[in-house]
């Protein structure tokens, strides 16, 4: 049920009158400004108390006593269960993003290892996003690098292929990775049907944990083969074993009677908290990651937590158990809710003493440290930015900062790209690619490119975010490029209505060398820096960044054009079937000459599918 009340009655009054219509049933609440935009979302277990709290003065915080007297409107949705409301908050604050609850900010899926089971020979290789593909998952891992480490090692240990299906298929004789004792080399009849099914349920068990009976084997296969003089083979055993070993040795702690846990620790200093998440699985520690979630700095410890691990598990799967630094206002309301999304048990506890408090202490300390850094990162931002301001005369401190890049080859592929920056240093979930589009651009036209990039970027935020409220919106625009560029560029902003906004062009300078550069502002002389300017070497790290990115977006372009084949475009033909008809004919080229009846010979080919293939090339020819 949703209320609203004449706008002219605010905070505490305005919340008092809400009192006459709310009963006692769970729910969550929202209260909105003048502008209906979400200030706060909470959840209650009785609703009518819960907003009774807030319809009082007195004994709230500055951060709660600013958020009553900005709330002019508030609407409610009952639940009929708490664990339902609580649900329900965590959704909405990841939706709405309202400005005064705590707030996680990086929202990244993590990865597993995929040992796939579609193939004869099956294949161990990263996998992140929706487990779609057939075959046996392990993780979360912390970090890609965490899951590279980890297959490096497996592939020193097991030799399972990482190459796909379609090089599998394709291959003649051993690769690289057969040569360096990484692979097995099943592509080329190199090892049995039955020993690498084995190696796959050997690091299938080593995944799970179960490593002591795979070392026990390999150490006898070592000894059986030094038995019978077999040198060579015992040296492949024992460089096995040694990899193994040092798998465990570089996940550091390895809980022995913890087999599978998330372990969160909290740690808040001036304002700034830092959470760091540990993941063990299978009795090893499979990475951390730090999280700093938005804070005011006068919430309870209780109530940062709770905030973070229902963010956090929103569209996570939790471990079997959550082992936590602070208590929550709920503990079993938390694992209540965690268990009906993961449609199993889930415990959460805050240990005292043994393993799993030594679990939180490491957690805890690494959270400590990680906040250290970015406080000291932060302040050095900080001054940059006031530097930066300084130096361009700008009206005030940025707080995001956009820097644009074009990158293309004789214009084929072309691309832009975004970067952002700001307090916090560069912002890699708001980096943005652009294809670009211009049909009636001239090759390399990178005033033409840069025009487009700059009018789809402004238009979009024109229409999502008209009254910059966001936080979307730039306060710097950094152009690669000189007064060319600027001038292409600000024609544009003053086009759509945005000219207000602050832009520098950044050029190279005399001999393009880094420390020369020159930087154009429209209507105001070139400028430069001191070549030592910490200013200076904080706009090249931003340029060398969107340089990075833009390539980068450029080459996977390319390549995956360079993969592309006419069969792409074929109506019914995906990637299984485009690869049954590359094995059977050898080349696009020879599906699109080949004759109904060559194509109906194909496996997995319908009758049906056969003409519609025969048709396209045959039509478009």
């Amino acid at each position: 049920m949703d209320q609203t009340t004449p706008q002219q009655t605010t905070g505490y009054a305005l919340i008092h009158d809400y009192l006459r219509t709310l009963d006692s049933s769970p729910g969550v609440y929202r209260m909105l400004d003048a502008e209906s935009r979400v200030l706060y979302v909470g959840k209650a277990r009785n609703l009518r108390n819960r907003v009774s709290s807030y319809a009082r003065p007195g004994n709230h915080s500055p951060r709660i006593a600013r958020m009553i007297s900005e709330t002019a409107s508030m609407m409610f949705l009952t639940t009929r269960t708490e664990t339902e409301a609580l649900l329900l908050e965590q959704n909405l604050i990841k939706q709405l993003k309202p400005r005064y609850n705590v707030l996680l900010r990086d929202d990244k899926s993590f990865p597993n290892i995929l040992v796939t089971n579609k193939h004869a020979y099956p294949q161990i290789k990263k996998h992140r996003g929706a487990k779609k593909e057939k075959g046996a998952y392990f993780g979360p891992f912390a970090s890609a690098g965490a899951v590279n480490r980890t297959l490096n090692q497996l592939q020193r240990v097991f030799l399972l292929r990482n190459c796909t299906d379609t090089e599998f298929e394709n291959r003649t004789r051993p690769c690289l990775q057969y040569q360096i004792k990484r692979c097995s080399g099943p592509c080329c009849g190199k090892v049995s049907d039955a020993d690498y099914a084995q190696t796959v349920r050997d690091a299938q068990e080593f995944l799970q944990g179960r490593t002591k009976r795979i070392q026990e084997t390999l150490a006898a296969q070592m000894q059986a083969a030094s038995d019978a003089l077999e040198f060579e083979r015992a040296a492949a055993l024992r460089d096995r074993i040694q990899a193994l070993t040092q798998v465990q040795s570089a996940q550091g702690i390895n809980p022995q009677a913890t087999p599978e846990a998330d372990v969160i620790a909290l740690h808040t200093d001036g304002g700034q908290a830092c959470v760091q998440v540990f993941f063990y699985r299978a009795n090893q520690n499979w990475g951390n990651h730090d999280y700093y979630p938005r804070i005011s700095g006068d919430e309870d410890l209780s109530e940062v937590m709770e905030a973070f691990v229902g963010q956090f598990y929103a569209n996570r799967e939790p471990a079997k158990l959550v082992i936590l630094s602070h208590g929550l206002d709920n503990d079993e309301l938390m694992a209540d809710a965690l268990a009906e999304k993961a449609g199993r048990k889930v415990e959460v506890i805050i240990p005292q003493r043994g393993e799993k408090a030594e679990l939180v202490h490491n957690a805890l300390r690494n959270a400590r440290e990680s906040l250290a850094r970015k406080m000291s990162e932060t302040a050095t931002q900080a001054r940059l930015l006031k530097g930066l301001t300084e130096a361009f005369d700008l009206a005030k401190i940025p707080q995001r900062i956009e820097v644009y890049d074009n990158s293309h080859i004789q214009g084929a592929h072309a691309v832009g790209a975004m970067v952002v920056a700001g307090p916090d240093g560069f912002e890699k979930n708001q980096y943005r690619k652009f294809n670009i589009r211009g049909d009636t651009l001239t090759p390399g036209d990178d005033f033409g490119m840069m025009k487009e990039v700059m009018t789809r970027r402004f238009q979009r935020l024109l229409k999502e975010d008209p009254d910059r409220t966001s936080g979307a919106w730039p306060d710097l625009l950094l152009i690669d490029g000189g007064a060319g560029q600027v001038s292409a560029v600000r024609e544009i902003m003053e086009t759509l209505g945005v000219g207000d906004i602050a832009m520098v062009g950044v050029a190279k300078g005399e001999d393009r060398d880094a420390g020369k550069e020159e930087f154009y502002r429209t209507g105001r002389p070139v400028m430069a820096l001191r070549h030592n300017d910490p200013v200076l070497y904080f706009i090249q790290r931003m340029r060398d960044e969107v340089h990075r990115f833009a390539i980068g977006t450029h080459r996977a372009k390319r390549s995956k054009a360079i993969g592309a084949t006419p069969l792409d475009d074929v109506p019914g033909v995906g990637a299984t079937r485009k690869r049954a008809l590359l094995a059977h004919f050898g080349s696009a080229k020879a599906v699109a000459r080949a004759n109904l009846a060559d194509l109906k010979a194909v496996v997995g080919v319908s009758d049906a599918l056969a003409q519609v293939i025969y048709d396209y090339f045959h039509e478009k020819g």
